[in-house]
């Protein structure tokens, strides 16, 4: 079975969000998308990010009306800070036979070669890229590389913080939640302040 990663903080998740897994379980070679949420990193500031379980609930919520995608907490059982190929390394060991890749938008492959041990990343896992505007030039070593697959997705340039923003501002932010996530958040008065 191939599975797709799709690394975040979810803070929260939207419908941008579930926009891009959707398309990717629906017209890639994918079988299933795993939300993988990403743990708040105790050497940064909190700032605005809730705590892992409210996020995870949130992305549990989003997603239970999609069979092909699902939440996974796998980072919050590992050492921090972590890195992505010790998560990979860890899942493959977990689930021998699941065969995982990376989903990424372009701004975030054309940092790739920033990541640790993203050689590695690359030798072992396919990657699977969905559109970004304002994405910049791709690196050279990335644009026909055998293991990136561009996938024609929608291009979704909505984001957590304009939603935590708009939501602090008093803005109606509906739309752009799935119904069971503003809910959530409205009735855990989640960014007021």
């Amino acid at each position: 079975m191939k599975i797709g990663l799709y690394f975040g903080t979810f803070n929260p998740i939207h419908i941008g969000h579930l926009i891009i897994a959707n398309h990717m379980a629906e017209h890639s070679d994918l079988n299933q998308i795993w939300m993988v949420v990403t743990p708040h990193n105790p050497h940064k500031k909190k700032n605005t990010l809730l705590d892992d379980y409210h996020r995870l609930h949130m992305v549990h919520l989003a997603t239970e009306e999609y069979p092909n995608i699902q939440p996974c907490d796998i980072e919050f059982k590992l050492p921090q800070p972590n890195y992505t190929v010790h998560t990979l390394a860890h899942l493959q060991e977990k689930y021998p036979k699941y065969e995982f890749s990376l989903i990424m938008g372009e701004d975030n492959l054309n940092s790739l070669h920033k990541w640790k041990n993203y050689d590695v990343i690359l030798q072992n896992h396919d990657i699977y890229v969905y559109p970004r505007l304002n994405s910049g030039e791709m690196d050279e070593q990335f644009a026909n590389h055998p293991k990136i697959h561009r996938i024609g997705a929608p291009v979704i340039e909505l984001s957590s913080t304009f939603i935590r923003n708009s939501i602090k501002n008093n803005k109606n932010v509906i739309p752009m939640l799935p119904n069971k996530v503003w809910e959530y958040v409205e009735h855990n008065l989640f960014y007021k302040k």
